[in-house]
């Protein structure tokens, strides 16, 4: 089965790596480009969905596909509450692993495009003083530059001077910008690079 699907993914040009359990993937560094798990429910040493759980509490958001010759109906459900983009009965047709695996692909570009912007975005946080970044949290927060001025204790035309300070650093081109980059650095999470820290954590 294993060896089938590379064969079907690398006829369309979609690289793929073949692993006989989660043991071997262990040590694979996670992919800076769109990709994809192809996952068995029954794998051994963890079932697909155990590995599925502990990937999503990791804020791990690689898209999920799985395959399965004992579907049920509560299994099916819960993959895809959990975030799994397909669940694959066996046999399926080439066409429905490929439709899925395309569909699981795209999704995950637009995940590597929100983070590419998070960490661009929090590069341009570095830069800017704690004072500015007290502004920038209040004023993202709606307050309007006279209380923050009353909350920071200084006049209200030197918090004009560090909010567009704080606008040109972050590349903001209006308060609403500046607002949904606040919003980003707050929901961003810390990356993951390697499985192996993931699945040795303690359930």
């Amino acid at each position: 089965m294993r060896e089938g699907l590379v064969d079907l993914l690398d006829s369309v040009g979609l690289q793929s790596e073949a692993f006989s359990s989660p043991t071997e993937l262990l040590n694979m560094e996670l992919p800076d480009l769109a990709s994809c798990f192809v996952l068995d429910i029954r794998m051994p040493g963890i079932s697909g969905l155990d590995f599925q759980a502990r990937l999503v509490a990791a804020g791990v958001r690689i898209p999920i596909i799985f395959m399965t010759g004992h579907a049920d109906v509560p299994m099916a459900v819960r993959a895809m509450k959990a975030g799994a983009v397909d669940f694959l009965t066996k046999p399926f047709r080439e066409q429905e692993m490929l439709d899925a695996v395309t569909r699981a692909i795209e999704l995950d570009g637009m995940r590597l495009e929100s983070n590419r912007q998070a960490i661009e975005t929090f590069t341009r946080f570095q830069t800017l003083s704690e004072r500015e970044r007290e502004v920038m949290d209040l004023v993202t927060a709606g307050l309007m530059n006279k209380q923050v001025a009353g909350r920071i204790g200084v006049v209200e035309s030197t918090v004009k001077i560090y909010r567009a300070q704080v606008m040109r650093r972050m590349g903001a081109q209006s308060l609403a910008d500046l607002v949904r980059m606040a919003e980003l650095l707050r929901l961003a999470p810390a990356p993951i690079t390697s499985l192996r820290a993931i699945l040795d954590r303690p359930k």
